[in-house]
């Protein structure tokens, strides 16, 4: 049977398990979602899902605890999400587990998640004396928000995006601090900064910001909605360059950060902002 949104322990009452439990990871499939934005075959971007863990604990073999913080970095082409209520169940199950070393647990998280996500992940742990050089920064770009902007439509809607195709492209950077979504099964708000890259067709600011507000009644999962941005400004706009990276706020000591290009660079960098 494939998994499914409402088949996880999302909005249902779950008994933390402090014991090592690799069964509680919930592998969604990707494909699912993507269905509804008509991707099939090659897709038009390409990307990484970056996860921060800020409640990573164990025990060491005599019994002490140990924390670190976990970035774990997912391909956008593998094919599952990990819901994130069972991504922080499995988290917790270290929490009375006695290891060895950080290498024991850098193997076991590489070992499941990768089997999670059906594609290897890439972890690194941040330990208590790395802890002070750990950066914060926000997304840089013009700022979407200064435009005082009339809204009265909280549901996407691809339209709303225009661009000057009848002029010499551009390249440009905006960034917003507007997007809220919900989640997919229990309507919980999700917070968010969103970047866009681009180089084409100067894309209408003010459309732009109307159509990034539009998804505050709009419930999907934080990788699905930077995929939906990313699609609906690729067809809509026809950049011939386009990076869309989201900042999503923690929620149980989890932030997701999900970024989509068509263009090569590299990731961004995995910078806190003030909000997570």
């Amino acid at each position: 049977m494939t998994n499914t949104a409402d088949l996880s322990p999302l909005g249902k009452t779950a008994a933390y398990q402090t014991q090592y439990a690799p069964d509680l990871l919930f592998p969604i499939p990707r494909q699912q979602k993507r269905d509804e934005l008509q991707l099939t075959g090659t897709l038009p971007f390409f990307g990484v899902d970056i996860w921060n863990a800020y409640e990573l604990s164990w025990l060491n073999l005599r019994g002490k605890p140990q924390v670190a913080i976990a970035t774990i970095s997912a391909p956008a082409d593998s094919p599952n999400i990990i819901e994130s209520k069972s991504f922080k169940l499995y988290l917790n199950s270290f929490n009375q587990t006695r290891l060895a070393d950080t290498d024991a647990l850098l193997a076991l998280l590489r070992q499941d998640l990768s089997r999670g996500f059906g594609a290897p992940v890439h972890i690194v742990l941040t330990q208590p004396d790395g802890f002070g050089a750990v950066k914060m920064g926000e997304l840089d770009g013009v700022l979407l928000d200064r435009l005082d902007i009339e809204v009265d439509q909280y549901t996407p809607s691809p339209a709303l995006l225009k661009a000057a195709h009848d002029e010499a492209p551009v390249e440009q950077t905006l960034v917003s601090h507007l997007l809220k979504s919900n989640c997919l099964v229990t309507g919980q708000p999700d917070w968010a900064s969103v970047q866009v890259r681009y180089v084409g067709p100067q894309i209408e600011q003010e459309g732009l910001l109307r159509y990034l507000i539009g998804f505050r009644e709009h419930n999907e999962f934080h990788e699905q909605c930077v995929e939906r941005i990313f699609v609906d400004i690729l067809r809509q706009c026809a950049p011939q360059k386009l990076a869309v990276y989201a900042r999503y706020t923690r929620r149980g000591g989890l932030d997701i950060n999900p970024w989509r290009s068509n263009f090569t660079g590299g990731p961004p960098r995995n910078l806190r902002t003030a909000r997570q």
